[in-house]
């Protein structure tokens, strides 16, 4: 059961790739989508693995990623 969801405002995203590095479940990846930039950018794509440990938002140069943690259950 996922702890945390992560959402990537894709916008910012100039697809660094430090979040898919630094993301020890391996719940993001860099995409192939554009953003209006023509940037690359992330996605969320193992939501059921994810801790909501906050090192991708830490480590995101542009802040452009938010975390949710859930609590209980």
């Amino acid at each position: 059961m996922a702890k945390g969801e992560i959402v990537i405002d894709q916008e910012l995203c100039k697809g660094c790739g430090y979040c898919t590095q630094f993301c020890s479940h391996g719940c993001i990846v860099i995409g192939d989508k554009f953003n209006t930039k023509g940037y690359l950018v992330a996605q969320f794509t193992q939501p059921e693995d994810c801790t909501g440990c906050e090192v991708c938002a830490w480590m995101c140069p542009d802040f452009a990623i938010d975390v949710y943690k859930y609590r209980g259950a």
